[in-house]
């Protein structure tokens, strides 16, 4: 074995997004173009010699592949240990469980999350900071910087190690310890949740339906859900991840989880249905006939968080992104705690995490966490609800129905444009920023403008400053309009429209979502001339 020096030089487009650098695998397969990349996060970093680092994915195609790179990679630029899921498989909430618990230098994430996998799909590599999260604006901003000017990389020219047994393996001077990707999280959340509760609640003959959709959160479902708790031999189905998710797009929502979907809305449906995706930071949590919104799920869990021990003590204040509805505010102000409005990154729950601000983040896009870790957890979330059922003896239609009574109901949901034309979708966006200081006092459709902007976050701990991450129009009746480009695809630009209104009459509250929110769709959609920019008459997906 011996360290190489190769020459290379700077490839355009290695700017990493909200969720780190994702592209085509097709183009991570390009010579030096992953090599590139992962030298410019180790350049940032600066010194590595002596660290640990953690390293998995989500099993999607090319994963094996890259970590053997990583690997040799790691071991020429000094690391002294990696910490490596076994198979390759480490999900992103347990990639973060292992930093911290293991105080870890840091992590690398293969992954492109919900996007769709294969040969033809996604990939994506994403750097997790010491203390478990994504790594901030300035950390990815820095390591686009570097790639920039890249002139060389380091990498061992060992042979590929057998990555698929538990055991220490040797690159050079670094240890490859390959290690359970799913023991130190499920102890963690055995440390969180009643288990016991939660076992008698499966005893008792209380029935669930897990989807795993071919994705990484099937190991852990497994593990968890059958293993530890008891529940039927069964309950976890496309439990085995597979390098292309099975044909499938592993994103939890009404539209491509459609298998459970139906199944929660069959004759003698199980109590319970749950899936997560690719890389398991997200969820999507269903009764029978009855599937809850991600906006409702944070406010519903933030307002019975004492159920859980770990949760026992009370909330310390609850986070959102901007474009997620604002039942989570009302829960917090109930509780006389502080409910924090963010841009949409997990990155910018952090630093209000680490500071003891918040306690539980959620997001509108199917991602609920809490401060065990610096993640969104699919997982977790699931376990939640488990734990939730078990506390009250309530189905979830009972208990978002309970909330609703007592909060009021935010109608909520979001359209995506996917595969438009990026250049459109910036002049879009830009046509309604120029719009914004004559909508305010302007009545359309039954709405009244209140206030529009273009939404900008100052972070209270660490005052760095976030500009332009998504216009909003907010009417006096509480309703809202937001409009966002998104940073998580690969493709063209997705333009994502949020919607919500708000109704406190109970008796108004159990109207399907679309017809409630009609009159502001065709609202938004005058708005920002969508058919005209974008050429869509409808959207590519709703939820």
């Amino acid at each position: 074995m011996a360290i190489q020096t190769v020459a290379t030089t700077p490839i355009p487009g290695q700017r990493p997004g909200t969720s780190g650098l994702r592209k085509k695998v097709t183009v991570f397969q390009q010579p030096s173009y992953l090599e590139n990349f992962i030298q410019s996060v180790f350049d940032t970093l600066g010194d590595t010699s002596g660290k640990t680092l953690v390293l998995g994915g989500d099993g999607r195609f090319h994963n094996r592949d890259a970590i053997q790179i990583i690997l040799k990679m790691a071991a020429a630029n000094g690391f002294a240990r990696v910490l490596l899921g076994q198979g390759g498989i480490l999900s992103t909430p347990a990639t973060s469980c292992v930093i911290r618990k293991h105080g870890a230098f840091g992590g690398i994430i293969l992954s492109a999350s919900h996007n769709p996998g294969g040969p033809d799909g996604d990939f994506g590599v994403k750097y997790n900071s010491s203390n478990g999260g994504p790594a901030p604006e300035q950390l990815t901003e820095a390591i686009y910087e570097r790639s920039q000017s890249i002139s060389r990389y380091r990498i061992s020219d060992a042979l590929d190690i057998y990555i698929d047994s538990l055991g220490t393996e040797h690159i050079e001077d670094m240890a490859v310890e390959i290690i359970d990707p799913v023991a130190d999280y499920a102890e963690l959340m055995s440390r969180l949740f009643d288990f016991e509760a939660i076992r008698k609640l499966f005893a008792g003959g209380f029935t669930m339906r897990f989807d795993g959709m071919h994705a990484v959160s099937g190991p852990y479902a497994k593990t968890i859900l059958e293993d530890m708790l008891g529940a039927p031999h069964g309950t976890v189905i496309n439990a085995v991840p597979l390098e292309d998710f099975g044909g499938h797009h592993p994103d939890p929502n009404p539209v491509n989880a459609s298998e459970l979907v139906a199944l929660m809305a069959a004759d003698h449906a199980p109590d319970f249905g749950a899936a997560s995706d690719g890389d398991a930071d997200r969820n999507m949590i269903l009764g029978r006939e009855f599937d809850v919104t991600p906006s409702d799920s944070l406010a519903v869990l933030a307002e019975h968080a004492r159920v859980a021990p770990g949760y026992a003590a009370g909330l310390k204040g609850i986070a959102r992104s901007m474009p997620t509805s604002r039942a989570a505010d009302r829960v917090a102000e109930a509780l006389g705690i502080q409910c924090y409005e963010t841009p949409t990154g997990w990155k910018y729950f952090g630093t209000l995490l680490d500071a003891g601000r918040a306690t539980l983040c959620g997001e509108e896009s199917y991602g609920t966490g809490s401060d065990h870790i610096r993640e969104k957890d699919g997982v977790w979330a699931v376990l939640f609800w488990l734990n939730l059922q078990a506390a009250t003896g309530k189905s979830v239609e009972e208990i978002v129905t309970a909330h609703w009574a007592r909060f009021g109901r935010h109608y909520y949901s979001r359209h995506d444009y996917e595969g438009i034309d990026a250049d459109a979708a910036k002049l879009l966006m830009q046509d309604l920023r120029i719009k914004l200081p004559n909508l305010p006092g302007n009545t359309m459709n039954h709405y009244t403008i209140a206030a529009a902007d273009d939404f900008e976050y100052t972070d209270p701990v660490d005052g760095s400053h976030a500009s332009q991450q998504g216009v909003r129009i907010m009417m006096t009746d509480g309703s809202r309009i937001v409009y966002r480009l998104s940073g998580t695809g690969t493709e063209g630009a997705t333009l994502r429209v949020y919607l919500e209104r708000y109704e406190a009459d109970v008796s108004q509250q159990h109207i399907p979502t679309q017809q409630a929110l009609a009159s502001l769709i065709a609202l938004a959609d005058s708005m920002a001339s969508i058919v005209m920019h974008t050429g869509r008459t409808n959207p590519s997906v709703i939820t």
